[in-house]
């Protein structure tokens, strides 16, 4: 085990011991594919992944029938965004999305837009919200889905999606929301009645990487999309592949353990966020881009200014695990598009951090973490001759 602090549960979590007791028996005792239909290697493997969906139905408060079983987050969003395009084209070539939306949202839309679709990207104001006037303006009668991340997975700011959908639907238009990093942190019942679709990954809410799910409201009632993956029909026909038994039962072991203790949780993670985010603010002149509005429990970003950003990190990351910004797009030389779209000037979301706690975080790990962070931002200061003369 590294002797890290970990603050970056926003980019993964640990999987969770009774998780991982979960799957083992599917992959060598009940290790049969649940396509089998002519022996009990096959009937023993269906059932689990029944129960496992029945599961997770009941959890997220929705019908078994909605759920679709994809490889992860990434996979989701390309499925309901091409899917919708392909299946409605012919009503209308028009998505409207926003400008601080995950990549995997932002690069599927261009590559829809290299395919002849119009996507329309809303800005987003300095507290990370859209603007519903603008929304409404947007909206066109050949508008087919409205794209809306729930909860940002670099700021934690939580959209109103009650009122995203009361607007997409009068317009008879379908509503997708990214609803990754709220999964386990908040409570998504009220989110599932509002959306049309919605997407999960197990790994961040101590799950096994490798398995996510598509939520299709009224997936009997003729709202499925077309297959994203041909090949033997599984899943109905909306995802054809070997259904991953073991990674599905993980996947509702984790869910059931998150929604189980979700609210005392959530109590003890937003005491320890207001503590972190509290410490960090100490630093002189250190700026809050995550506490605008309505918010994740975990979710802290703070920007220093007068210090070089990659500096920090690489200083840090022999302490911390931290990051910048989604783990997705940690390649990237660019400052946060997140950041910069909520109008911070590109050398301040250059000089930012973003960390994410979870249930494994302690008030020591806390109190530590800021002493480290403060000691750095200060000795990277004190090398910096702006810092010198900003007075």
């Amino acid at each position: 085990m590294y002797a890290q602090l970990y603050f970056d549960y926003n980019a993964t979590t640990p999987c969770a011991k009774e998780v991982v007791n979960s799957m083992l028996p599917h992959f060598h005792e009940d290790f049969g594919n649940p396509s089998s239909s002519h022996h009990p290697y096959g009937w023993l493997a269906k059932s689990a992944v029944e129960d496992a969906t029945l599961s997770i139905a009941k959890n997220l408060g929705v019908s078994p029938s909605s759920l679709v079983y994809t490889s992860g987050s990434t996979e989701s969003i390309n499925m309901v965004l091409k899917g919708v395009a392909r299946k409605l084209q012919s009503k209308g070539k028009h998505i409207i999305t926003t400008k601080a939306e995950h990549k995997a949202v932002l690069d599927t839309c261009t590559f829809l837009e290299e395919d002849g679709f119009e996507i329309s990207y809303l800005d987003i104001d300095s507290d990370g919200l859209i603007s519903l006037e603008t929304l409404n303006k947007t909206l066109r009668p050949d508008t087919i889905l409205v794209s809306i991340l729930y909860a940002n997975n670099e700021t934690g700011i939580i959209q109103p999606l009650d009122a995203i959908a009361k607007l997409t639907h009068e317009n008879g238009s379908l509503l997708f929301s990214d609803s990754t990093q709220a999964l386990g942190k908040v409570d998504l019942t009220k989110v599932l009645n509002h959306v049309d679709f919605a997407c999960f990954s197990a790994h961040k809410v101590y799950g096994p990487k490798g398995i996510g799910l598509v939520y299709i409201k009224d997936n009997e009632d003729g709202n499925s999309l077309p297959s994203f993956i041909q090949g033997g029909g599984q899943q109905k026909k909306q995802r054809g592949g070997t259904i991953n038994t073991p990674l599905i039962v993980g996947f509702a072991k984790a869910i059931e353990l998150a929604i189980a203790d979700l609210e005392e949780q959530t109590i003890q993670i937003v005491a320890l966020r207001d503590k972190l985010e509290t410490g960090l603010l100490e630093i002189e002149m250190a700026v809050s881009n995550s506490s605008g509005g309505q918010r994740l429990p975990n979710t802290v970003h703070v920007s220093f200014p007068f210090v070089d950003g990659a500096n920090l990190l690489t200083a840090l990351s022999r302490q911390i695990a931290v990051s910048n910004g989604s783990a997705c797009n940690s390649a990237s030389v660019e400052p946060s598009h997140v950041l910069t779209a909520m109008g911070i000037e590109r050398s301040l979301a250059y000089a930012s951090l973003r960390l994410s706690i979870g249930r494994y975080t302690s008030e020591a790990d806390i109190e530590k973490a800021v002493e480290i962070i403060t000691a750095e931002v200060t000795k990277q200061r004190e090398s910096n001759i702006l810092w010198e003369r900003r007075g």
